[in-house]
């Protein structure tokens, strides 16, 4: 198992006061949620939370919430069976793979993205391989259906996807997905979509099923943290039609941590009860703060350039200049943070000097995104002559 690519992140940008890293929407507050919970008259959630006990719940979660899961975000056309609850998204991806990339399967994995989703099937004891497709700035970030085809072999049966895409937030559209499906189905694929983005999708009709509603052989990755900027709470959980796969998924996860905490739990409930409220206000910030960005990369389009996302609350922006792993440098110098590159690949692999290199993710689902926007545009005005002098040089 490699090092954590976002080890050294956390090194360069500790202590940032302004950040312009983080992916999740505006975090919820508990006295935010307790308000919401009350305007639904929702008292008895309220009462259970407050009243409690503190035992071990049952491993993959608690009915009820497994219920409101299936209700809420897969509109009861899957059920609480088909639901496995865990402790955070992370170790969801983790358990999923080490269940279906072992006994000499072959993954295919796409690159740049979050480490879990692109290296996780390597930890599978017995893997077959993995292949990893690159998405290309040329291609817009587009998902490369020729490229993922060709990549097909005889014991390809494990793939993941991101759609919203993490670190570009960008979305799939709708025939690419059924293709996608399609072509998953004859080869007899398990598909494991990291869905993390969506709900967040900045026009809905760009939303796409969840793969665990479109596929039978499909499996959903989801967070509270990200669209209902529910961080804290460290729920998150799988969702998959087939009741064989869910018990391959419950047999790895035994060995895991299998129990999330009842706390945690009810507070994912009292989320899910009032979700089209905070999604409805999420979005708002997140489309206010995304036409600052555009108007920001527009202003000084001679350093920057972006591919507009359509989903979630990131973007991947390119510096112009140099390599965003220098421009990080430069940036944590002065109190700002941003993710370089190398927080979304193997740069050992693939360089740090080649055209991806120059991309760096910035979030922008907070309400603080307007003040450290506006201390990121202090700091290009500050440099942008001597950037020009330097550029002209040629150093």
């Amino acid at each position: 198992m490699k090092q954590p690519w976002s080890k050294r992140h956390k090194r360069e940008f500790k202590g940032c006061q302004f950040s312009l890293s983080n992916s999740f929407a505006q975090p919820l507050t508990m006295p935010e949620l307790i308000k919401l919970m009350k305007s639904k008259g929702e008292d008895g959630l309220l009462e259970l939370y407050n009243n409690h006990d503190l035992q071990y719940v049952p491993n993959g979660g608690s009915i009820d919430l497994r219920q409101d899961i299936a209700r809420v975000v897969y509109d009861n056309q899957l059920s609480a069976e088909n639901i496995l609850v865990f402790p955070g998204g992370q170790v969801a991806i983790q358990t999923a793979a080490l269940a279906f990339a072992s006994h000499g399967v072959h993954s295919i994995v796409f690159t740049p993205g979050y480490q879990s989703t692109i290296e996780s099937p390597e930890w599978a004891n017995g893997n077959g391989g993995v292949t990893q497709i690159p998405r290309n700035p040329n291609n817009n970030w587009q998902f490369d259906m020729s490229s993922f085809k060709g990549a097909i072999r005889p014991n390809t049966k494990f793939v993941i996807i991101n759609e919203p895409w993490n670190p570009g937030g960008i979305v799939m559209n709708h025939q690419t997905q059924n293709e996608f499906i399609d072509i998953c189905r004859r080869h007899d694929i398990v598909v494991l979509s990291d869905e993390v983005y969506r709900l967040l999708e900045h026009n809905e009709s760009d939303r796409l099923p969840a793969m665990a509603n479109a596929y039978e052989k499909g499996i959903s990755a989801v967070t509270m943290s990200k669209p209902w900027g529910a961080c804290g709470v460290t729920i998150g959980w799988l969702a998959c039609q087939d009741l064989d796969m869910i018990q391959r998924l419950v047999d790895v996860q035994y060995f895991g941590t299998a129990c999330p905490s009842r706390c945690s739990e009810i507070q994912a409930r009292m989320v899910l009860v009032v979700s089209n409220d905070i999604l409805m206000n999420r979005r708002e910030i997140i489309l206010r703060n995304k036409a600052l960005l555009m108007r920001f990369v527009e202003k000084y389009s001679e350093f920057f350039t972006m591919e507009e996302p359509n989903a979630g609350a990131i973007a991947f922006v390119k510096c112009n200049l140099f390599p965003s792993h220098v421009l990080g440098e430069q940036l944590a110098e002065n109190g700002i943070s941003i993710k370089p590159y190398y927080c979304f690949a193997d740069v050992n692999e693939t360089g740090q000097d080649i055209e991806e290199a120059h991309y760096f993710r910035v979030g922008f689902g907070e309400l603080k995104f307007a003040s450290n926007l506006d201390a990121l545009a202090k700091f290009v005005d500050t440099n942008a002559e001597s950037w020009r002098e330097e550029h002209s040089t040629g150093r």
